[in-house]
This record gives C-alpha cells, sequence and structure tokens, in this order.
C-alpha cells in the first residue's frame, strides 16, 4: 500500500483531520499531481482558522507550475492571514518567496 492509499485510509475514519489532509496533499505534490494537491491546499485555506502552512505550500507549486502571477496573489493573502493569526515566521517565510518572485509574470 503506498503512502497516499495510507493516508486516505487514515482519512476514512479522521475526514476532519488538517494533518492527514495536508500530509496527503504534500505526498500528492510530490508525485506531481498538482490539481488534487492544489485542491486540498485550497480547502485547508478555507478553514476557520485557515491552516497557515497551505499558503507557502500551493504558492510554491503555482510557482514551479509558471502560475507567478497567481502565487504572489496567493502569498499576498496568506502573508495577511499568517499576520492575523500571529505566525510572523510563516508570514517571514512567504514573504521571501514573493520577493524572490519579483516582477516575473506581469
Amino acid at each position: 500500500m503506498s503512502r497516499i492509499e495510507k493516508i486516505r485510509e487514515m482519512l476514512l475514519s479522521e475526514p476532519d483531520s488538517e494533518m492527514l489532509q495536508y500530509m496527503l496533499a504534500q505526498e500528492l505534490r510530490k508525485q506531481g499531481d498538482y490539481g488534487e494537491a492544489l485542491e486540498i491546499f485550497a480547502c485547508l485555506q478555507q478553514l476557520d482558522p485557515p491552516h497557515v502552512p497551505s499558503f507557502f505550500m500551493a504558492a510554491q507549486m503555482l510557482a514551479q507550475c509558471g502560475q507567478i502571477s497567481d502565487a504572489r496573489s496567493l502569498l499576498r493573502t496568506g502573508i495577511e492571514v499568517a499576520r492575523t493569526l500571529g505566525d510572523s515566521h510563516a508570514a517571514g517565510e512567504m514573504g521571501e518567496l514573493l520577493v524572490s518572485l519579483g516582477k516575473e509574470g506581469e
């Protein structure tokens, strides 16, 4: 059984587990299934409170896929969410990624 299959099986008994959902998205990302990974990250971003690391990971994926403008937009949102939640470390990491993307794609 693959790691993805194991996580999916665990999600059957814990469907609301943010940790398991995040782990699944990360594994899908590693396998190159960016579409499903981005969907999961988007769901995590809509939680109350939002899952801050999902903004960073999704933005990295978007940038890797050449969707620089979308990555920058997501990072700006993620930075604001992180600041609102008092997560200055995450805000800083997203800010660094945002700067590294520069004006590319505009």
